[in-house]
């Protein structure tokens, strides 16, 4: 699907959708405790439905109670022998139940699409194999056979905190202690730290050391009975970021400000390029303003760099985002992808190893950009339209639905106008 965007100034009300990572950890979590447990979740994405069907697909019940309440029947009564697991483009689920099925003892054919068979495994099935596990091959689409052990699991911390996360779930299932050590420093720690939080919800205790993880065996998921999928961070943050651009007046509801979310960061990032951003209670409002440019570590922020080159390209001076080589393994690779697309519209931007350089402050003349078959790609460039001087057409418009099938309604909520060509 191509869009064509005709620049407008966004101003309004938007609630925040669910979080994706919130979700997927809870459901993976009901699945795997001693009773049903109700989930609130107002809206679902692509990754969460193949999350979804993939816990099916182990044993899981999951019965919708009405529009926004999930009942969740454990794997346990229903438990599998063999599963057939597809991820989609999902990363999450994909590392997050590989370990999970290797500590049930499932025989699972795991199959992914786009770019998830290119995206780094290798790590992650080395230390499943030392520990007991066997696969026919090392490339989606695998079968994986056999069962793993406690033990001590080492591991990478800057090539995917999902590899430790999908860890974490699975191996306070298991018969012995376990030790995770990290042999290099955990990047995007945030999301190990939601993993842990919402385990902690379900009374399993992971004890974190200076280089790692302790976790215990032969644990017990106890279902906290309900709970509530929190906003999420990463979609509000592409309404925060255009609200402060010039025009623009924007209030995103929803949020939590306690969340472990690392991307309630951008509230900060967006003081950085003194953007006329605040944060009351549940609810961040942005108004447009002149920014400055800033350099900016990405290694704990990586999902937001695709808005905040946006929101950079808007920025008088120089914009450094660094620490960023990451972004080249994800749904597409991100630093070509917004190095590409803003030069297309104009933008004085140079693409590094680990990052991006953007000099901004001048308008986008607008033009024709590629999706590139990625939903944080998509939404960002739909915000750049609203600095360029004419209309902006994106191809492959599509893949929002990965994670915010609601954000072009929510768009022309908010003022913009969007034909589908």
């Amino acid at each position: 699907m191509d869009l064509r965007i005709t620049p407008a100034d966004l101003k309004g009300r938007v609630a925040v959708t669910p979080s994706k990572s919130d979700a997927h950890r809870i459901l993976i979590s009901a699945a795997l405790a001693n009773q049903p447990t109700l989930v609130r979740l107002s809206s679902y994405s692509k990754d969460i439905h193949v999350t979804m069907n993939c816990l099916r697909s182990l044993g899981a019940k999951i019965d919708a109670d009405s529009p926004d309440l999930l009942h969740i029947t454990p794997l346990w009564p229903n438990r599998v022998g063999a599963a057939d697991l597809d991820c989609g483009e999902s990363g999450s689920t994909f590392r997050f139940l590989l370990p999970l099925a290797a500590a049930l003892g499932v025989t699972a054919t795991f199959t992914g699409h786009g770019r998830l068979p290119e995206r780094p495994i290798q790590q992650l099935i080395d230390q499943l194999q030392s520990h007991g596990c066997q696969f026919d091959q090392t490339k989606l689409p695998f079968t994986v056979r056999g069962k793993i052990t406690g033990g001590h699991y080492t591991l990478p911390g800057d090539v995917s905190s999902q590899f430790i996360s999908g860890l974490l779930f699975a191996l306070p299932l298991l018969a012995k202690d376990s030790l995770i050590v990290l042999t290099s420093q955990l990047e995007s720690k945030g999301y190990a730290k939601m993993t842990m939080s919402t385990l902690k919800k379900f009374g399993v205790e992971i004890e974190e050391l200076a280089a790692g993880y302790h976790i215990k065996g032969r644990q017990k998921y106890l279902s906290p009975q309900q709970l509530r999928v929190e906003g999420d961070w990463s979609n509000a943050a592409f309404w925060i970021c255009a609200g402060a651009l010039q025009g623009s007046d924007i209030l995103c509801s929803g949020l939590n400000q306690a969340s472990v979310q690392g991307d309630k960061e951008i509230i900060n990032l967006l003081k950085g390029f003194a953007a006329n951003v605040s944060l009351l209670k549940d609810t961040a409002h942005s108004i447009g303003k002149t920014l400055q440019g800033q350099c900016i570590d990405a290694a704990e922020i990586p999902d937001l760099i695709p808005i905040i080159s946006v929101v950079a390209a808007a920025a008088q001076g120089t914009t450094e985002i660094y620490n960023a080589k990451r972004l080249r393994i994800k749904e597409s690779d991100r630093l070509a992808a917004m190095a590409e697309n803003l030069a297309r519209l104009g933008a004085d931007v140079t693409e590094k190893e680990d990052g991006l350089i953007i000099r901004g402050g001048k308008p986008l003349r607008g033009g024709s950009v590629n999706g590139f078959g990625d939903h944080r790609i998509v939404m960002s460039m739909a915000i750049a339209a609203k600095l360029c001087q004419r209309e902006l057409i994106i191809a492959g418009a599509e893949a929002v639905e990965k994670s915010y099938p609601q954000f072009f309604d929510h768009y022309k909520m908010l003022g913009g106008i969007v034909d589908v060509i």
